[in-house]
């Protein structure tokens, strides 16, 4: 069923947990896991020209390289990893990778804010969910969902 998860990454320790989700789906369907680091330029538009960008983009680029590397780092063994790190937009960089010429499926995580944190923050995975031409699966990685790096249930202990 599926070919290629593409799986954005920012390299966060959170990120680790939709990517045991692509890990899984890649075992289970004999896939390729794609993670892709975007470097967001975006915010970095307004400065003024004399400051380094040089500087500034080869450490946003380092960021990228050791993000895609440590998915690299805990994919199994029995799962083939392909990294990309491009530039623009997260979102749209995300939505022109997650087209059926280049991946199946979207694995991404997301914070699970709502409310006025969503409207001031906006929110990549939704903005991936409305436009993407191929499935996504929103696995929630903040801390109302994942504690010491695993999911705390939502069933009360007795």
């Amino acid at each position: 069923m599926y070919d290629c998860i593409l799986v954005p990454t920012d390299g966060s320790t959170e990120v680790e947990h939709a990517l045991e989700y692509a890990f899984d789906l890649a075992r289970e369907h004999d896939a390729t896991v794609r993670a892709l680091y975007v470097v967001n330029v975006a915010g970095y538009g307004g400065l003024p020209m004399e400051t380094a960008w040089e500087g500034i983009s080869d450490a946003l680029y380092a960021e990228g390289e050791a993000a895609v590397e440590r998915v690299e780092e805990i994919a199994p063994d029995d799962v083939v990893v392909e990294t990309e790190i491009r530039e623009g937009t997260p979102s749209r960089v995300i939505v022109e990778q997650a087209s059926p010429e280049n991946c199946d499926l979207v694995v991404m995580g997301t914070h699970g804010r709502g409310g006025i944190d969503r409207l001031l923050l906006g929110s990549v995975a939704e903005r991936v969910v409305r436009r993407a031409a191929v499935p996504v699966l929103t696995v929630r990685v903040d801390e109302n969902g994942i504690e010491n790096g695993r999911e705390r249930s939502r069933i009360p202990a007795e």
